[in-house]
């Protein structure tokens, strides 16, 4: 299942850029997003990185993957300090970690729960038994960059009441570092040749955020944005559609806080 959702470009094109919203939507994993990856300075690169560790992982063989997944969990122990102010509830002062198993798990889960919102949304729905497949081979993935099997859902069921209670809190909440990581996300122009996609990632990466982070971000969701969205998947998959001309005139949802 992780290779069948991999391999459909609508994953990590309208999916990944909800995932990294979501992701920094956790205080912490935005402080650290912040002061440590330069991802002003070269954020497709970047992103690129990431994308070619995951897909070895997923595709390659088992030396291959164990290979990628020892460069992440190195990057990883880099990446740690402090909060020099209060961020959410965390005051200033508050120690973190990318190695921090809680948010590792929060990593993970929004990169699960991106990548299926997108693929069910712009491919097609999967079963029960798909989805408990997935959570299973991606928990994998997970204990392959360092997250330990403890804190990890035992099912499919329980990564959803994980998420659901995560977003009923009050810990994952957007922040200034946040939404300087939202303002970079999607200002930032694609490559060239991907330029033509621009008006459906930014679509799906709204769709995507459940509403509450939605609203936080200050990105707009109007019916005119539902009606232009079931053409966001054939852009990915066609590479242009006739109808790309009302994507374009909706002004995309792009507008993000700056205090």
């Amino acid at each position: 299942m992780v290779r069948r959702l991999g391999d459909s470009p609508v994953t990590p094109l309208l999916g990944g850029g909800a995932a990294v919203l979501l992701q920094v939507a956790h205080p912490l994993v935005a402080c650290g997003v912040v002061e440590h990856s330069g991802y002003k300075r070269d954020l497709w690169r970047r992103l690129v990185g990431t994308l070619r560790a995951l897909y070895q992982i997923t595709f390659g063989d088992k030396a291959e993957a164990e290979r990628a997944a020892a460069i992440v969990r190195q990057v990883h122990a880099r990446v740690h300090g402090t909060t020099t102010s209060r961020l959410g509830p965390f005051p200033a002062g508050t120690p973190y970690s990318a190695s921090d198993p809680e948010l590792m798990l929060w990593v993970h889960a929004t990169l699960v729960y991106s990548s299926l919102a997108a693929y069910q949304q712009f491919v097609q729905p999967l079963t029960d038994t798909e989805l408990e497949q997935y959570h299973g081979e991606m928990n994998t993935i997970a204990e392959l960059f360092g997250a330990p099997a403890h804190v990890l859902p035992r099912s499919y069921r329980e990564f959803r009441e994980y998420v659901q209670v995560q977003l009923a809190g009050d810990t994952i909440t957007v922040t200034p570092p946040a939404r300087e990581v939202a303002s970079v996300i999607l200002a930032t122009p694609l490559p060239a040749p991907l330029r033509i996609l621009v008006p459906a990632h930014r679509l799906a990466t709204t769709r995507i955020l459940p509403p509450r982070l939605r609203h936080e971000y200050n990105l707009h969701w109007t019916a005119l944005h539902q009606l232009a969205l079931p053409f966001a998947g054939h852009t990915i998959r066609y590479g242009t559609i006739p109808a790309l001309a009302i994507a374009r005139r909706i002004r995309p949802p792009t507008r993000v806080l700056t205090a």
